[in-house]
């Protein structure tokens, strides 16, 4: 059952870094993350993109800095914010079950009752234009019906914040734009995306908002229109340009 809590956003980060054996990964990281737009993280690999999402999702936690979900005065319960949101991944993490199995598990952990499970995992099958495979194992699906499959597992628990890791890196054209449609269906929603990608073609489709990385740092944020039409930093800029972002 929902929370009484409209939203768990918005998310805010104060000074987030993370390291590891002494070297650090991300630093400094400052951001405020509302509900509705569209954000797309951007910037060259080894910035700290998936670092970041991870972070955000709650599967690693900072070593420096420290985050708050739902704004200033409103500290929220951990139960709270892990039912409210939910991460999909470049590759998706299958249960070895069939596809209906799959969803049917992530209604039992978030409680609906045992007998409106089958019906409610049907009908996101439905959706996400997997019904005929349901009875199919998970892991022997295409990439395109694996990516999809974790979307429809992520839209049974209705999350106000949806986490994408590159969903689209190793699918074909076809894949990519229904994956692209779900990303819409979760926006028309009311989700709030925050996904990362390497193409920019994806971003400019997609994105109203852009967070730019560069090697652990926050360098630029901005709203997708204006980063596209002419970034304010010379490593955004030369990002763009397909050029050696220092």
């Amino acid at each position: 059952m929902m929370s009484e809590i409209d939203s768990i956003l918005p998310l805010e980060l104060d000074g987030i870094g993370f390291g590891v054996q002494g070297r650090a990964l991300l630093g400094g990281i400052g951001l405020r993350l509302e509900a509705g737009s569209r954000t797309i993280v951007l910037g060259p690999n080894g910035a700290g993109k998936s670092l970041l999402l991870r972070i955000c999702h709650g599967l690693l936690a900072p070593t420096e800095g420290s985050l708050r979900w739902g704004g200033a005065g409103r500290p929220l319960p951990d139960q709270v914010v892990r039912r409210r949101q939910a991460m999909v991944f470049q590759r998706p993490v299958l249960l070895r079950r069939s596809a209906l199995a799959n969803i049917r598990y992530v209604l039992g952990l978030i409680g609906l009752p045992r007998r409106q499970r089958q019906t409610v995992a049907m009908e996101a099958l439905d959706r996400f234009g997997l019904a005929e495979l349901a009875g199919r194992p998970a892991r022997v699906l295409s990439g395109g019906e694996q990516q999809r499959l974790a979307l429809a597992r992520a839209w049974v628990v209705e999350p106000d914040v949806l986490f994408l890791d590159e969903p689209t890196s190793s699918l074909d054209p076809a894949a990519t734009l229904a994956v692209e449609m779900a990303i819409h269906e979760f926006h028309a929603a009311g989700a709030k995306i925050v996904m990362t990608t390497h193409d920019l073609g994806q971003a400019r489709r997609l994105a109203d908002e852009v967070v730019f990385l560069s090697r652990g740092r926050l360098v630029e944020v901005s709203s997708a229109s204006r980063f596209f039409k002419g970034p304010a930093t010379p490593q955004a800029r030369a990002f763009l340009a397909g050029e050696l972002v220092c």
